[in-house]
């Protein structure tokens, strides 16, 4: 190893031949060799470098050891360390760069950006002499390094978040043991339509990217889209109803409709019930009314049990369907402007995966109404049965009898 060869031959060799030892062990090794002796004796890349040029020198080796004899210096020589010179350097850039928790909370970087060069100059300005490379190497000694944000904090947790999703998990077990369908759905989030920025990088020819609108003011022409999908957790396969009006509690449950008729049905044909999973909140919410309206409806109309088992609140991104179908949806356009309807769901329809996802798509144009009001009198003509464990949660839609299909 070379770190063994090292420790043994830096106690006996002196600066210039241990130069060239490394440059000699890197030379051996071909490509690569000079960062691998670097790291594995801590080496400066440098130094190995300048001695792979001395091994190449024409000049006689004896020439060359007596020319760099007068440049090895003593043990303990060569210019004192800045943070010996200045004990005060370290904790002044530790106060610049976390102020509220160890320095001045009226430190002037409290409100900026915190770059090298920003910290350079705050430290010159309070008489120490250092630049924007030093920073770099004390902020690595100060162990630290550059970070993004990270999403953890979820907010307050449902005591029963837990045991919620164990039940969710067991009843989605207990369908697909019987050949009942299991879907998770969500609307995804509403996408501008025109030439807008969209995120992402696509390749296009060098210096040409495709041009797009400054501002992103909505075109009233062309609008939003809603898109509301539909995941078979089971099938790997998905539905998107592409709405272009508001997004309600209608318009999901037409959505799982058009599903049902499109993908569900073929694929299902013997089903008598099926388990919807969806999130606490938004238009298939467990507090919206029209919500269990509407799945009743579905019930009586395809002569299934609707079961429906919510995410508990807090919990949206554990909704199957987001990284399992929207999520991909989302690296299929990126980078690509949404130019019409048409487009979003051309793309949408044309999302696959290497573990085989299929989506179909279609454009819903119908106009749906915001903020319809549903009676006690119609919540009591639900034929609904609430699971014992929180059946606000967990309840599923029977069919009605005296609903005739249309």
């Amino acid at each position: 190893m070379i770190e063994d060869k090292y420790r043994v031959l830096s106690d006996r060799l002196d600066e210039a031949a241990l130069r060239l030892w490394a440059a000699l062990e890197a030379r051996a090794l071909g490509r690569g060799g000079v960062s691998i002796v670097a790291k594995a004796i801590g080496m400066s890349r440098t130094t190995i470098y300048a001695g792979l040029k001395e091994l190449v020198s024409e000049t006689p080796s004896s020439a060359v050891s007596e020319a760099v004899k007068c440049r090895i210096r003593a043990k303990g020589g060569g210019r004192r360390r800045l943070t010996t010179n200045d004990p005060t350097l370290l904790r002044d850039l530790d106060a610049l760069v976390e102020p509220m928790t160890r320095g001045d909370s009226q430190s002037p970087l409290r409100w900026t950006c915190k770059s090298t060069p920003r910290l350079a100059k705050e430290l010159v300005e309070q008489g120490h002499q250092v630049s924007q490379r030093t920073v770099c190497d004390l902020l690595a000694q100060l162990e630290y390094s550059l970070q993004s944000t990270r999403k953890t904090r979820e907010g307050n947790q449902h005591p029963d978040r837990d045991a919620q999703f164990n039940h969710i998990a067991a009843m989605a077990a207990e369908y697909q043991m019987t050949g009942d369908p299991v879907i998770s759905v969500d609307t995804k989030k509403k996408e501008l339509i025109g030439d807008f920025k969209n995120g992402g990088q696509e390749w296009q020819p060098q210096g040409s990217p495709e041009e797009v609108c400054v501002h992103d003011f909505i075109d009233k022409k062309l609008g939003k889209v809603a898109p509301y999908g539909v995941y078979d957790v089971a099938a790997n396969c998905g539905w998107v109803s592409v709405g272009i009006n508001h997004d309600t509690a209608e318009f999901a449950v037409e959505s799982i409709r058009r599903w049902w008729r499109e993908m569900g049905q073929p694929m299902y044909s013997n089903a008598r019930r099926l388990l919807i999973t969806a999130d606490g909140g938004g238009s298939n919410g467990y507090r919206v009314r029209l919500w269990r309206v509407q799945l009743q409806k579905l019930a009586d109309e395809l002569r299934l049990v609707v079961q429906v088992c919510h995410l508990p609140p807090g919990t949206s991104k554990w909704n199957k369907i987001e990284h399992r179908m929207f999520c991909h949806i989302t690296n299929n356009w990126r980078g690509r402007p949404l130019l019409s309807r048409e487009v979003v769901v051309n793309l949408i329809g044309s999302t696959t995966t290497e573990t085989g996802l299929h989506i179909q798509s279609r454009l819903d144009e119908n106009v749906y109404e915001a903020g319809i009001k549903v009676s006690d009198q119609e919540i009591e003509r639900l034929a609904i049965e609430r699971d014992q464990f929180h059946g606000e949660w967990n309840y599923r839609l029977m069919p009605r009898e005296c609903q005739s299909a249309p």
